[in-house]
């Protein structure tokens, strides 16, 4: 028994642990060991268990436990006392997509010691920055564990006091004493040529029309018109195209009244139908304005109960939707119109608030040559000045100037007023909401905050993608072990190719890489979101670059280094970037029309699709006997023919079918009528036919087609839904 225990003691000793073992009482003389014996052990009476222990030697002698029960006074050596509890390690909460800083903060030990834990980490290295985002769980898990404590994990939470010290918000409903009157705040909305840009000239008394590329809007604009009455109407005008769809949604969201376009001589289209439904959403009123009432082939009434069937109730009908038949072009009861305006905005009794801090709307950006970066917003709320901050999304401005529909400077802007500014730093996006800061210190901690957040939204947007991807391997490696087990032994002699996770997976096949550059925020969002459509597997289209401004030498640079082209909508082409991009043979192709630009791009991408062979066949021959011939010390093989369809020419190609299956395919050496040797044989006649091909054998019964090869290109087999 005491042997037992010494082997025992032994190996915990060189295992370096310090516990204590039970002791086993048993009738044995004492053992040959010595009465004191180096350990790191104890043994003790009534534990049964083991447990931690600080003891330094191991006394196993009988001799000790005789002369402690006599009360001896011998020196005994005092047992320490001995920690029964077991070491509990600190619980970390730990969540997704930490960054080092937030790790080190949880541990409480600092980015240093998550840096130098990370060394020891596979694929840690990567993470070299405090704000660098631990974008997988079990690497953050891994270092909780080598730092000695335990995980947790748990959601991530957005408490209310984090966004109310990083983001800026709107202000709460203002006093009813200081609102005042505004000016409604109308969209034109409506099917694409039905006249929209031709009312609001007759509106503004001015021709916008004539500015505008293929006769359609392609832009939505913001004006200021005042009536003869001199009530102030702040108009958007919205494309009727069907690429603008997210374009009309903006205007009615931004929107007071809605006046729908619908042409008297058309009545309701698929766009007319998508406007009724953004104002129905929006919940915003409905004025219909049925145009071009001169045109022989105008039929008012058959419109109205088209409106009708779309649940749009007009007042004769007994429902509350004003209709007022107008000519745009001639402008006849235009001032019917006008009246339905400002009747509706006193029903409605809008008011705003000039005071307060500015909020507004975004309606559209662009980036001018000469001016630099430039938004078009609707004042909701304040009076905008110069020098104010604003706040737009992630971009920001400090307003140097501010400009009217016409270009001309502005000193304020009350609310419901479409004012040009001057000052951003970055272009914001059209639709996104404005914002007064008061001090450039709260500016700098806004856009702080909002760019992190977005981070952090692309991140778990990523992760969603990362985990699918993993998903997607875990199932291919289950059913790859599933079909392993299944082959058994062989498996790898039977599939000797590369493992999946070493196999390199890249794009075969043609693809057409794009650089693309719009005029004005709105136009490019709209481009975007029909290139969304692409689904064509003929073509992989790469989208290398986008953005809002000229053509840049960089664009020229970027497109030369993926063999891209560079498409631009309604954008200017500098002459020294046109010479570079001619120099390194970058095509550069400007459209100022949006269904121009797809259907150039459409013809450039099937340009980049490989030709196709199409066979047409000439004539057709049936092998009635076979005969050998001998040239020189060869026996050749040569068929006895009957040309049974067509002609057989000797300059085309030939297919000989045996059971409808190819056998030979390429040329003929010689074609024979008898013994003269021919260039064509015609249906009906008799022919030998000797091929290039020593082995081919012929048999009675094959048939040899004589075909010719037409060359054909294909169409891309995809089309903008517009």
């Amino acid at each position: 028994m005491c042997s037992r225990l010494f082997l025992q003691a032994w190996s915990l000793m060189n295992k370096h642990q310090l516990i204590s073992y039970p002791r086993i009482q048993c009738g044995f003389p004492p053992c040959s060991l010595k009465k004191q014996w180096p350990a790191v052990l104890l043994l003790t009476v009534q534990e049964q268990n083991f447990t931690w222990c600080q003891r330094r030697r191991l006394h196993i002698s009988n001799t000790l436990f005789v002369a402690k029960a006599r009360n001896s006074k011998k020196k005994l050596v005092k047992a320490v006392n001995v920690n029964k509890k077991a070491i509990e390690l600190p619980l970390i909460k730990v969540h997704n997509n930490m960054t080092v800083a937030e790790l080190g903060e949880a541990l409480g030990k600092g980015t240093d010691h998550v840096f130098e834990v990370l060394t020891f980490v596979k694929e840690g290295g990567k993470y070299n920055h405090k704000k660098s985002v631990i974008d997988d769980i079990k690497i953050i898990q891994e270092i909780v564990k080598k730092s000695g404590m335990r995980s947790i994990t748990v959601a991530r939470h957005k408490t209310t006091k984090e966004k109310e010290q990083g983001d800026v918000e709107r202000q709460p409903p203002p006093d009813p004493a200081v609102l005042v009157r505004r000016p409604p705040i109308v969209t034109i909305m409506g099917h694409v040529d039905h006249g929209k840009t031709s009312l609001l000239d007759q509106l503004r008394h001015s021709n916008i029309v004539d500015q505008e590329f293929g006769g359609i809007t392609q832009h939505i604009g913001a004006f200021s018109v005042r009536l003869p009455t001199g009530e102030s109407i702040c108009f958007l005008d919205t494309p009727g195209h069907a690429a603008f769809t997210a374009m009309r949604a903006r205007g009615a969201q931004l929107t007071d009244i809605i006046i729908l376009v619908v042409a008297a001589d058309d009545g309701v289209l698929q766009q007319t139908i998508e406007s009724i439904h953004h104002a129905r959403d929006a919940g915003v009123p409905i004025i219909v304005a049925i145009n071009k009432i001169d045109k022989p082939e105008a039929d008012i009434e058959r419109t109205k109960h088209m409106l009708l069937e779309q649940q749009l109730v007009l007042e004769e009908f007994g429902g509350d939707v004003q209709a007022v038949p107008i000519s745009a072009l001639t402008g006849a009861n235009i001032d019917l119109l006008q009246e339905a305006i400002v009747t509706q905005a006193e029903i409605m009794q809008l008011k705003g608030d000039p005071v307060g801090l500015i909020e507004g709307r975004i309606v559209e950006a662009k980036v001018d040559s000469r001016r630099g970066k430039l938004a078009t917003a609707v004042i909701q709320r304040g009076t905008l000045k110069r020098g104010t901050y604003l706040v737009a999304g992630t971009a920001w401005a400090k307003v140097r100037g501010m400009f009217d529909d016409t270009g001309r400077p502005l000193q304020e802007a009350p609310p419901s007023t479409p004012v040009e500014i001057l000052g951003w730093k970055e272009l914001p996006s059209a639709g996104d909401e404005v914002l007064e800061v008061t001090s450039e210190t709260t500016l700098k901690r806004v856009i702080d905050w909002r760019q992190q957040q977005t981070e952090l939204r692309k991140l778990e947007q990523d992760q969603v993608v990362i985990n699918e991807h993993r998903e997607e391997q875990k199932q291919q490696h289950r059913e790859a072990m599933r079909q392993r087990r299944e082959a058994g032994f062989n498996w790898a002699r039977k599939n000797p190719g590369p493992r999946p996770k070493e196999a390199i997976i890249a794009h075969e096949g043609p693809q057409f890489s794009l650089v693309l550059k719009g005029d004005v925020d709105g136009s490019l969002e709209a481009i975007l979101d029909t290139l969304d459509t692409y689904n064509s597997k003929k073509c992989r289209l790469d989208l290398i670059h986008y953005g809002v401004g000229s053509i840049t030498e960089s664009d020229v640079e970027l497109a030369e280094a993926f063999k891209g082209e560079i498409f631009g909508f309604n954008v200017e082409v500098p002459a020294a970037v046109s010479k570079l991009a001619l120099s390194k043979q970058v095509p550069i192709r400007i459209h100022k029309v949006i269904y121009h630009l797809f259907d150039d791009l459409r013809k450039r991408i099937s340009s980049h699709l490989p030709i196709l062979e199409e066979e047409d066949v000439i004539g057709e021959a049936k092998v009635l006997q076979v005969f050998h011939v001998t040239e020189g010390r060869n026996k050749i093989s040569v068929a006895g023919c009957r040309c049974t369809k067509g002609i057989l020419n000797k300059k085309k190609n030939f297919k000989v079918l045996r059971m409808d299956e190819v056998i030979y395919q390429g040329e003929i050496k010689s074609l024979k009528h008898f013994k003269v040797e021919v260039e064509s044989i015609k249906m009906d006649r008799e022919c030998g036919i000797n091929v290039d091909d020593p082995n081919l054998e012929f048999q009675v019964g094959d048939v040899i087609i004589c075909y010719d090869v037409r060359e054909m290109e294909q169409d891309i087999d995809w089309q903008p839904h517009f």
